[in-house]
């Protein structure tokens, strides 16, 4: 494969944010950004949660400094996920994971 494949990024289309929108209202946060902001441990954890889950919700604590702006910029950047959903201080990040079983992973077709 070549590197250019790899790297290309994917950018959801509506109907594809639509549908996950609708797979990640129930989801509970899994990542909570708190008063010591965005961290590289915080990082870490959420590219592990993208992988292991491909979509989910983060939320950002009343007490933490960091704007939803900079969580949105600073996530997206470090883990390569996607924003699909900024509501409130409640972000909906997805990621595919090709290495998942089949029968796991979120289908966009």
């Amino acid at each position: 494969m070549d590197v250019t494949e790899e790297t290309e990024t994917k950018t959801l289309s509506g109907k594809q944010k639509k549908y996950l929108k609708g797979l990640g209202h129930h989801l509970s946060p899994v990542i909570l950004i708190g008063k010591e902001g965005i961290s590289p441990q915080l990082i870490e954890a959420t590219a592990q949660e993208l992988k292991n889950h491909e979509l989910i919700k983060i939320k950002i604590g009343n007490n933490s400094t960091v704007t939803k702006q900079d969580a949105v910029q600073t996530l997206t950047t470090a883990t390569g996920g996607e924003l699909v959903q900024l509501i409130g201080k409640s972000l909906l990040l997805y990621k595919e994971n090709p290495e998942r079983p089949k029968d796991e992973r979120v289908s966009l077709a």
